[in-house]
C-alpha cells in the first residue's frame, strides 16, 4: 500500500474524514450565526450577563456582550402567567415575584447543559447569581415556587432537583400547601 508523507491510505482516511466533518460543522455554526443573528452557544457554554427582565418564574432575559439573550431555566417548571387562552395557574404569580427577588438588576452566570437552546430558541440554562453564588434553579425549588421538569438529554441535576422537590412538599412549602399534587 503506497502512503503519503509515511502514512498509509488506510490510516489517514479516518483522519481526512474527521478533517471534512469538523469543516462542515463549522460552515454550519457561521451560517446559522449569520441566519439568526445570534452567536451560537454550545453544549456546557458558560455566559455571563446581566438580567434585564424577569418574564415569569422560569423565564428571563439577560443582557449578554450587548444582546438580550431570552433564558428558560434547566430542569424547573413554574406555573404559567403568560400562556394564551389559558387563566393564570396557582402560584404563577408568586413564583414570578419570587424570581424577580431572586435575580432582578443582577449580574448572573448561564451554564448550558447538553442541549442549549428550546424549540422556541431560548436559551436553556442553569442560573447562578454572581454576588453570592446562589443556584437559582434549586433555590425556586428547594422553596417550593417551581417543579421539576426533566426533558433529556438536559439531566445534569436531576437528582439533587428531585430530592430539593421532595423535601419541599414534605415540608408543605410554597405552592405544594395552595395547589395540590
Amino acid at each position: 500500500m503506497s502512503s503519503v508523507i509515511g502514512v498509509s491510505r488506510r490510516r489517514l482516511l479516518p483522519w481526512l474524514v474527521l478533517i471534512a466533518a469538523g469543516g462542515a460543522l463549522g460552515a454550519t455554526v457561521l451560517e446559522d450565526r449569520g441566519r439568526s443573528g445570534r452567536e451560537a452557544v454550545g453544549r456546557g457554554a458558560t455566559l455571563h450577563g446581566t438580567v434585564t427582565r424577569v418574564v415569569d418564574g422560569d423565564t428571563i432575559h439577560v443582557r449578554v456582550d450587548g444582546r438580550r439573550v431570552k433564558v428558560r431555566y434547566i430542569g424547573v417548571d413554574t406555573p404559567e402567567s403568560h400562556r394564551p387562552d389559558t387563566p393564570v395557574q396557582c402560584f404563577a404569580r408568586e413564583a414570578t415575584a419570587a424570581n424577580a427577588r431572586l435575580v432582578a438588576g443582577e449580574e448572573v452566570v448561564l451554564r448550558t447543559d447538553a442541549e442549549p437552546r428550546d424549540r422556541y430558541d431560548r436559551l436553556l440554562a442553569y442560573v447562578t447569581r454572581r454576588r453570592d453564588g446562589l443556584f437559582v434553579n434549586a433555590a425556586l425549588v428547594r422553596d417550593g415556587f417551581a417543579r421539576i421538569l426533566t426533558i433529556p438529554p438536559n439531566v445534569r441535576y436531576e437528582r439533587a432537583f428531585g430530592d430539593l422537590e421532595r423535601g419541599a412538599r414534605a415540608r408543605g412549602a410554597g405552592l405544594w400547601s395552595r395547589c395540590g399534587p
